[in-house]
Protein backbone atom coordinates (compact mmCIF):
# COMPACT_ATOMS: atom_id res chain seq x y z
CA UNK A 1 0.00 0.00 0.00
CA UNK A 2 1.82 3.21 -0.94
CA UNK A 3 1.61 5.54 1.63
CA UNK A 4 1.15 9.67 1.62
CA UNK A 5 3.75 10.46 3.62
CA UNK A 6 6.52 8.82 1.55
CA UNK A 7 6.04 11.42 -1.14
CA UNK A 8 8.24 14.67 -1.39
CA UNK A 9 6.64 18.04 -3.34
CA UNK A 10 8.71 17.11 -6.32
CA UNK A 11 7.39 13.53 -6.32
CA UNK A 12 3.33 14.74 -5.88
CA UNK A 13 4.12 16.95 -8.94
CA UNK A 14 5.57 14.34 -11.29
CA UNK A 15 2.52 11.76 -10.46
CA UNK A 16 0.38 14.67 -11.28
CA UNK A 17 1.87 15.31 -14.29
CA UNK A 18 1.94 11.83 -15.36
CA UNK A 19 -1.69 11.21 -14.36
CA UNK A 20 -3.05 14.42 -16.33
CA UNK A 21 -0.78 13.04 -19.41
CA UNK A 22 -2.00 9.41 -19.57
CA UNK A 23 -5.59 10.84 -19.21
CA UNK A 24 -5.14 13.10 -21.81
CA UNK A 25 -3.44 10.93 -24.49
CA UNK A 26 -3.85 7.47 -22.89
CA UNK A 27 0.12 6.37 -23.56
CA UNK A 28 2.99 5.42 -21.25
CA UNK A 29 4.54 8.82 -20.07
CA UNK A 30 7.80 9.03 -20.30
CA UNK A 31 10.72 11.72 -18.62
CA UNK A 32 11.19 13.61 -22.00
CA UNK A 33 7.40 14.06 -22.44
CA UNK A 34 7.30 16.00 -18.70
CA UNK A 35 9.77 18.23 -19.65
CA UNK A 36 8.70 18.96 -23.63
CA UNK A 37 5.21 19.68 -22.39
CA UNK A 38 4.59 19.55 -18.70
CA UNK A 39 6.91 21.85 -18.25
CA UNK A 40 8.31 20.52 -15.03
CA UNK A 41 11.29 22.13 -14.06
CA UNK A 42 13.85 19.31 -13.28
CA UNK A 43 15.97 17.43 -15.50
CA UNK A 44 15.61 14.30 -17.34
CA UNK A 45 17.42 12.08 -15.17
CA UNK A 46 15.65 13.37 -12.13
CA UNK A 47 12.38 13.25 -13.70
CA UNK A 48 13.61 9.30 -14.54
CA UNK A 49 14.40 8.71 -11.31
CA UNK A 50 11.45 10.52 -9.10
CA UNK A 51 9.34 7.96 -11.50
CA UNK A 52 11.34 4.80 -10.69
CA UNK A 53 10.79 5.60 -7.10
CA UNK A 54 7.09 6.16 -7.56
CA UNK A 55 6.86 2.80 -9.50
CA UNK A 56 8.64 1.25 -6.66
CA UNK A 57 6.32 2.99 -3.85
CA UNK A 58 2.94 1.55 -6.23
CA UNK A 59 1.92 4.46 -7.76
CA UNK A 60 2.93 3.94 -11.57
CA UNK A 61 3.48 0.87 -13.43
CA UNK A 62 5.91 0.47 -16.55
CA UNK A 63 3.59 -1.76 -18.99
CA UNK A 64 6.96 -2.41 -20.98
CA UNK A 65 10.58 -2.62 -20.34
CA UNK A 66 11.69 0.60 -22.79
CA UNK A 67 8.20 2.35 -22.35
CA UNK A 68 7.45 4.88 -20.10
CA UNK A 69 5.03 4.75 -17.09
CA UNK A 70 1.32 4.78 -16.61
CA UNK A 71 -0.71 5.51 -13.37
CA UNK A 72 -1.27 2.19 -11.26
CA UNK A 73 -4.95 2.19 -9.08
CA UNK A 74 -2.73 3.53 -5.90
CA UNK A 75 -1.74 6.19 -7.96
CA UNK A 76 -4.96 7.16 -9.37
CA UNK A 77 -6.60 6.94 -5.70
CA UNK A 78 -3.72 9.54 -4.47
CA UNK A 79 -4.67 11.98 -7.43
CA UNK A 80 -8.39 11.88 -6.81
CA UNK A 81 -7.59 12.04 -2.75
CA UNK A 82 -5.07 14.60 -2.62
CA UNK A 83 -3.98 15.97 -5.99
CA UNK A 84 -6.46 16.90 -7.53
CA UNK A 85 -7.82 20.14 -8.58
CA UNK A 86 -11.21 21.32 -8.73
CA UNK A 87 -13.05 21.51 -12.06
CA UNK A 88 -14.72 24.86 -12.28
CA UNK A 89 -17.61 24.07 -15.31
CA UNK A 90 -17.90 26.86 -18.01
CA UNK A 91 -20.99 28.80 -17.91
CA UNK A 92 -22.22 27.44 -20.93
CA UNK A 93 -22.01 24.02 -19.18
CA UNK A 94 -23.87 24.58 -15.99
CA UNK A 95 -26.20 26.68 -18.40
CA UNK A 96 -26.96 23.64 -20.32
CA UNK A 97 -27.63 21.18 -17.29
CA UNK A 98 -30.06 24.02 -16.00
CA UNK A 99 -32.20 24.32 -18.74
CA UNK A 100 -32.13 20.70 -19.39
CA UNK A 101 -33.26 19.77 -16.08
CA UNK A 102 -35.80 22.52 -15.13
CA UNK A 103 -37.35 21.78 -18.26
CA UNK A 104 -38.56 18.31 -17.85
CA UNK A 105 -41.63 17.79 -15.19
CA UNK A 106 -40.98 17.38 -11.39
CA UNK A 107 -41.24 13.79 -11.15
CA UNK A 108 -37.93 12.05 -9.83
CA UNK A 109 -37.70 9.33 -12.34
CA UNK A 110 -38.03 11.79 -15.34
CA UNK A 111 -35.58 14.41 -14.06
CA UNK A 112 -33.13 10.99 -13.27
CA UNK A 113 -33.26 9.94 -17.12
CA UNK A 114 -32.48 13.46 -17.99
CA UNK A 115 -29.60 13.78 -15.66
CA UNK A 116 -28.27 10.70 -16.82
CA UNK A 117 -28.53 11.51 -20.78
CA UNK A 118 -26.56 14.83 -19.56
CA UNK A 119 -24.40 13.25 -18.07
CA UNK A 120 -23.00 10.58 -20.60
CA UNK A 121 -23.14 12.91 -23.45
CA UNK A 122 -21.57 15.40 -21.50
CA UNK A 123 -18.81 13.07 -20.08
CA UNK A 124 -18.40 10.70 -23.27
CA UNK A 125 -18.63 7.99 -20.32
CA UNK A 126 -21.14 5.46 -19.64
CA UNK A 127 -23.96 6.77 -16.86
CA UNK A 128 -26.52 5.39 -14.52
CA UNK A 129 -29.59 6.46 -12.64
CA UNK A 130 -30.45 4.22 -10.08
CA UNK A 131 -33.69 4.72 -7.61
CA UNK A 132 -31.71 2.87 -4.42
CA UNK A 133 -33.84 -0.21 -3.26
CA UNK A 134 -34.88 1.43 0.44
CA UNK A 135 -36.14 -1.84 2.60
CA UNK A 136 -36.69 0.34 5.55
CA UNK A 137 -39.66 2.19 3.68
CA UNK A 138 -42.90 1.83 5.68
CA UNK A 139 -46.31 3.24 5.68
CA UNK A 140 -47.01 6.46 8.12
CA UNK A 141 -50.76 5.69 7.82
CA UNK A 142 -53.49 3.84 6.48
CA UNK A 143 -57.21 4.78 5.36
CA UNK A 144 -60.04 2.35 4.37
CA UNK A 145 -62.51 3.35 2.06
CA UNK A 146 -65.64 0.65 1.27
CA UNK A 147 -66.79 0.35 -1.88
CA UNK A 148 -69.50 -2.23 -3.35
CA UNK A 149 -70.32 -4.94 -0.96
CA UNK A 150 -67.38 -7.10 -1.17
CA UNK A 151 -64.65 -4.65 -1.91
CA UNK A 152 -62.66 -1.67 -0.72
CA UNK A 153 -60.03 0.97 -1.13
CA UNK A 154 -57.00 0.58 0.72
CA UNK A 155 -55.14 3.97 1.00
CA UNK A 156 -51.51 4.04 2.24
CA UNK A 157 -49.01 6.77 3.11
CA UNK A 158 -45.18 5.87 2.88
CA UNK A 159 -42.41 7.89 4.74
CA UNK A 160 -41.19 9.49 1.21
CA UNK A 161 -44.85 11.43 1.13
CA UNK A 162 -46.02 8.99 -1.70
CA UNK A 163 -49.45 7.83 -1.65
CA UNK A 164 -50.30 4.45 -2.87
CA UNK A 165 -54.10 3.09 -2.78
CA UNK A 166 -55.20 -0.38 -3.56
CA UNK A 167 -58.17 -2.11 -4.54
CA UNK A 168 -58.93 -5.10 -2.41
CA UNK A 169 -61.51 -7.96 -2.90
CA UNK A 170 -62.84 -9.89 0.25
CA UNK A 171 -64.11 -13.61 0.60
CA UNK A 172 -67.48 -11.85 2.38
CA UNK A 173 -69.71 -8.46 2.42
CA UNK A 174 -67.97 -5.59 4.66
CA UNK A 175 -70.04 -4.12 6.83
CA UNK A 176 -69.60 -0.23 7.75
CA UNK A 177 -68.21 -1.30 11.03
CA UNK A 178 -65.77 -3.56 10.38
CA UNK A 179 -64.01 -1.11 7.49
CA UNK A 180 -63.73 1.17 10.64
CA UNK A 181 -62.10 -0.92 13.07
CA UNK A 182 -59.76 -2.34 10.06
CA UNK A 183 -58.47 1.05 9.35
CA UNK A 184 -58.06 1.08 13.69
CA UNK A 185 -56.12 -2.52 13.53
CA UNK A 186 -53.89 -1.25 10.60
CA UNK A 187 -53.03 1.82 11.97
CA UNK A 188 -52.12 0.32 15.41
CA UNK A 189 -50.54 -2.76 13.77
CA UNK A 190 -48.63 -2.00 10.57
CA UNK A 191 -47.72 1.90 11.16
CA UNK A 192 -43.91 1.96 10.65
CA UNK A 193 -43.52 -2.21 9.81
CA UNK A 194 -41.23 -2.93 6.99
CA UNK A 195 -42.54 -5.76 4.33
CA UNK A 196 -40.07 -8.19 6.36
CA UNK A 197 -41.22 -7.59 10.12
CA UNK A 198 -45.05 -8.68 8.50
CA UNK A 199 -44.69 -12.09 10.57
CA UNK A 200 -47.47 -14.79 11.22
CA UNK A 201 -47.93 -14.19 15.15
CA UNK A 202 -48.19 -9.75 14.00
CA UNK A 203 -50.79 -11.40 11.31
CA UNK A 204 -52.70 -13.75 13.79
CA UNK A 205 -52.91 -10.98 16.54
CA UNK A 206 -54.49 -8.98 14.04
CA UNK A 207 -56.91 -11.48 12.88
CA UNK A 208 -58.52 -11.84 16.84
CA UNK A 209 -58.67 -8.45 17.41
CA UNK A 210 -60.78 -8.79 14.07
CA UNK A 211 -63.37 -11.08 15.84
CA UNK A 212 -65.75 -11.95 13.66
CA UNK A 213 -64.36 -9.76 10.62
CA UNK A 214 -60.76 -11.73 10.69
CA UNK A 215 -61.56 -12.69 6.81
CA UNK A 216 -60.38 -9.23 5.69
CA UNK A 217 -56.54 -9.43 7.69
CA UNK A 218 -55.69 -11.89 4.87
CA UNK A 219 -56.22 -9.57 1.51
CA UNK A 220 -55.75 -6.19 2.58
CA UNK A 221 -52.23 -7.37 4.26
CA UNK A 222 -51.25 -9.07 0.96
CA UNK A 223 -51.83 -5.66 -0.85
CA UNK A 224 -50.29 -3.98 2.20
CA UNK A 225 -47.04 -5.95 1.51
CA UNK A 226 -47.60 -6.63 -2.75
CA UNK A 227 -47.44 -2.35 -2.49
CA UNK A 228 -43.98 -1.92 -0.47
CA UNK A 229 -42.18 -4.79 -1.90
CA UNK A 230 -43.02 -3.61 -5.52
CA UNK A 231 -42.31 0.53 -3.86
CA UNK A 232 -39.41 -1.09 -2.44
CA UNK A 233 -38.04 -2.81 -5.61
CA UNK A 234 -35.68 0.35 -6.73
CA UNK A 235 -34.48 0.80 -10.65
CA UNK A 236 -31.41 1.37 -12.00
CA UNK A 237 -31.19 2.91 -15.47
CA UNK A 238 -27.55 2.58 -18.04
CA UNK A 239 -27.22 5.29 -21.18
CA UNK A 240 -24.31 5.48 -23.47
CA UNK A 241 -23.14 1.53 -22.86
CA UNK A 242 -21.22 2.34 -26.45
CA UNK A 243 -19.26 4.48 -24.82
CA UNK A 244 -17.41 1.56 -23.01
CA UNK A 245 -16.01 0.60 -26.71
CA UNK A 246 -14.30 4.10 -27.09
CA UNK A 247 -11.86 3.23 -24.69
CA UNK A 248 -9.04 0.94 -25.58
CA UNK A 249 -8.39 -0.51 -22.30
CA UNK A 250 -12.49 -1.67 -21.48
CA UNK A 251 -12.39 -3.13 -24.49
CA UNK A 252 -12.29 -6.93 -23.91
CA UNK A 253 -14.96 -8.71 -25.75
CA UNK A 254 -15.28 -11.45 -22.66
CA UNK A 255 -15.02 -8.42 -20.10
CA UNK A 256 -17.75 -6.39 -21.98
CA UNK A 257 -20.00 -9.21 -22.92
CA UNK A 258 -20.06 -9.53 -19.01
CA UNK A 259 -20.90 -6.23 -18.43
CA UNK A 260 -23.73 -5.91 -20.82
CA UNK A 261 -25.43 -8.95 -19.50
CA UNK A 262 -24.64 -6.90 -16.09
CA UNK A 263 -26.26 -4.05 -17.33
CA UNK A 264 -29.43 -5.69 -18.93
CA UNK A 265 -30.60 -8.11 -15.65
CA UNK A 266 -29.41 -5.45 -13.44
CA UNK A 267 -30.85 -6.36 -10.51
CA UNK A 268 -27.44 -7.61 -9.29
CA UNK A 269 -26.06 -4.29 -9.64
CA UNK A 270 -29.08 -2.47 -8.10
CA UNK A 271 -28.49 -4.60 -4.90
CA UNK A 272 -24.89 -3.50 -4.79
CA UNK A 273 -25.11 0.21 -5.41
CA UNK A 274 -28.30 -0.01 -2.87
CA UNK A 275 -26.51 -1.74 0.09
CA UNK A 276 -23.37 0.81 -0.59
CA UNK A 277 -25.82 3.70 -0.72
CA UNK A 278 -26.97 2.80 2.87
CA UNK A 279 -23.46 2.13 4.27
CA UNK A 280 -22.74 5.44 2.63
CA UNK A 281 -25.78 6.97 4.58
CA UNK A 282 -25.54 5.22 7.89
CA UNK A 283 -21.71 6.10 8.06
CA UNK A 284 -22.66 9.72 7.21
CA UNK A 285 -20.55 9.82 3.84
CA UNK A 286 -23.45 9.95 1.37
CA UNK A 287 -23.36 13.60 0.84
CA UNK A 288 -19.78 13.23 -0.74
CA UNK A 289 -18.92 12.07 -4.34
CA UNK A 290 -18.05 7.96 -3.93
CA UNK A 291 -14.66 6.99 -6.22
CA UNK A 292 -14.09 3.28 -6.86
CA UNK A 293 -10.76 2.65 -8.76
CA UNK A 294 -10.08 -0.34 -10.49
CA UNK A 295 -10.44 -3.37 -7.87
CA UNK A 296 -12.21 -0.82 -5.45
CA UNK A 297 -15.04 -1.11 -7.65
CA UNK A 298 -18.01 -2.38 -6.33
CA UNK A 299 -18.63 -5.33 -8.93
CA UNK A 300 -15.38 -7.50 -9.96
CA UNK A 301 -15.41 -7.57 -13.70
CA UNK A 302 -15.67 -3.67 -13.33
CA UNK A 303 -12.28 -3.76 -11.89
CA UNK A 304 -9.95 -2.63 -15.08
CA UNK A 305 -12.73 1.28 -14.29
CA UNK A 306 -13.75 3.91 -12.15
CA UNK A 307 -17.32 4.08 -10.95
CA UNK A 308 -18.29 7.63 -9.77
CA UNK A 309 -21.79 7.61 -7.56
CA UNK A 310 -23.23 10.55 -5.84
CA UNK A 311 -26.08 10.14 -4.41
CA UNK A 312 -29.31 12.75 -4.00
CA UNK A 313 -31.18 13.49 -1.11
CA UNK A 314 -34.35 15.37 -0.35
CA UNK A 315 -35.38 16.37 2.85
CA UNK A 316 -32.90 14.09 4.78
CA UNK A 317 -33.90 11.21 2.79
CA UNK A 318 -31.77 9.46 -0.30
CA UNK A 319 -33.91 9.69 -3.14
CA UNK A 320 -31.80 8.30 -6.20
CA UNK A 321 -27.99 8.06 -7.39
CA UNK A 322 -26.05 9.54 -10.36
CA UNK A 323 -23.06 7.56 -11.43
CA UNK A 324 -20.60 7.53 -14.49
CA UNK A 325 -18.47 4.27 -15.27
CA UNK A 326 -15.49 4.93 -17.42
CA UNK A 327 -11.93 3.83 -17.61
CA UNK A 328 -9.68 4.45 -14.53
CA UNK A 329 -7.86 7.10 -16.27
CA UNK A 330 -11.00 9.46 -16.70
CA UNK A 331 -11.09 13.18 -16.33
CA UNK A 332 -11.65 12.54 -12.70
CA UNK A 333 -11.93 16.55 -11.71
CA UNK A 334 -13.67 17.10 -14.52
CA UNK A 335 -16.72 14.79 -13.85
CA UNK A 336 -16.23 14.76 -10.47
CA UNK A 337 -17.62 18.45 -10.90
CA UNK A 338 -20.20 17.45 -13.28
CA UNK A 339 -21.54 14.84 -10.73
CA UNK A 340 -21.82 17.80 -8.09
CA UNK A 341 -23.65 19.89 -10.11
CA UNK A 342 -26.01 17.49 -11.73
CA UNK A 343 -27.10 16.52 -7.87
CA UNK A 344 -27.44 19.70 -6.76
CA UNK A 345 -29.47 20.21 -10.28
CA UNK A 346 -31.77 17.56 -9.66
CA UNK A 347 -32.59 18.63 -6.20
CA UNK A 348 -33.28 22.09 -7.47
CA UNK A 349 -35.59 20.56 -10.26
CA UNK A 350 -37.47 18.83 -7.77
CA UNK A 351 -37.89 21.84 -5.73
CA UNK A 352 -35.93 20.72 -2.87
CA UNK A 353 -33.21 23.44 -3.54
CA UNK A 354 -32.35 26.68 -1.35
CA UNK A 355 -30.31 28.53 -4.03
CA UNK A 356 -31.75 31.78 -5.35
CA UNK A 357 -34.28 31.87 -8.27
CA UNK A 358 -32.43 30.72 -11.54
CA UNK A 359 -29.53 29.56 -10.42
CA UNK A 360 -28.29 26.06 -10.24
CA UNK A 361 -26.61 25.22 -6.68
CA UNK A 362 -22.94 24.98 -6.46
CA UNK A 363 -21.00 22.41 -4.19
CA UNK A 364 -19.95 23.76 -1.32
CA UNK A 365 -22.16 27.18 -1.57
CA UNK A 366 -23.80 27.80 1.43
CA UNK A 367 -26.88 28.47 -0.43
CA UNK A 368 -27.08 25.28 -2.01
CA UNK A 369 -28.40 23.03 1.48
CA UNK A 370 -24.97 20.75 1.26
Amino acid sequence: MARENGLSERKKQILKAVIEAHIENGEPVGSKFLMQNKQIAYSSATIRNEMAELEDMGYLVQPHTSAGRVPSEEGYRFYVDSLIEKYNMTAREITELKTALRSRQSELDTILDEAMRLASSMTNYTALAVRPRDVRNVITRFEIIPMEERKLVLVMILTSGVVKSKYILCEAPIPPDAAARLSDVLNESLVGVTAEEMTLPLLMDMERRMGVYGYLVNPVVKGIYETLTSFDGGELKVDGVNRLLSYPETYDRDRLQEILALFEQKDDLLKLISEETRSLEEAGEDEKVQVYIGHENLVKIMDNSTLILKTVKRAGRVVGTIGILGPTRMDYSRVISMIDHLSAGILDALGGGEGRAGELPKPGNPESGE
